[in-house]
């Protein structure tokens, strides 16, 4: 299963307090900014999280394997690297979330228990 930017949406929104379109506005600009970089040829480096780098993919020659005798030139072209930094990293091969050991650089609040909330709004 993947996590979709709606999902983080609905979970930052129900434990922040915050009206969703705020939150959806909050990512939506984090992803642009980094976009922004990495196409300016910028590293984004996310302490605890990982980098990512922009990297140049060299020329090379490739074949169609339906024509093997046909050559292609496959032109270099800039693909973007993540480097996961040493928390995720840790956190990944224990299976262990940051919501279960408790992040020291945001403290849990008090979120109501399931029946309390109301239903999302969209």
């Amino acid at each position: 299963m993947s996590t979709t930017k709606r999902d983080l949406v609905m979970k930052i929104a129900d434990e922040t307090n915050l009206i969703q379109q705020d939150v959806y506005s909050v990512i939506q600009k984090t992803l642009d900014y980094i976009t922004e970089s990495l196409a300016n040829g910028d590293n984004v480096e996310l302490r605890n999280f990982g980098v990512f780098e922009v990297r140049e993919r060299k020329q090379r020659i490739g074949r169609n394997p339906n024509k093997p005798e046909q050559v292609v030139t496959i032109p270099a072209r800039n693909v973007v690297k993540f480097k996961p930094g040493k928390v995720m990293k840790e956190n990944v091969a224990d299976g262990v979330t940051p919501a279960s050991k408790g992040s020291a650089e945001a403290p849990a609040q008090a979120v109501p228990p399931v029946s309390e909330q109301p239903p999302p709004s969209f």
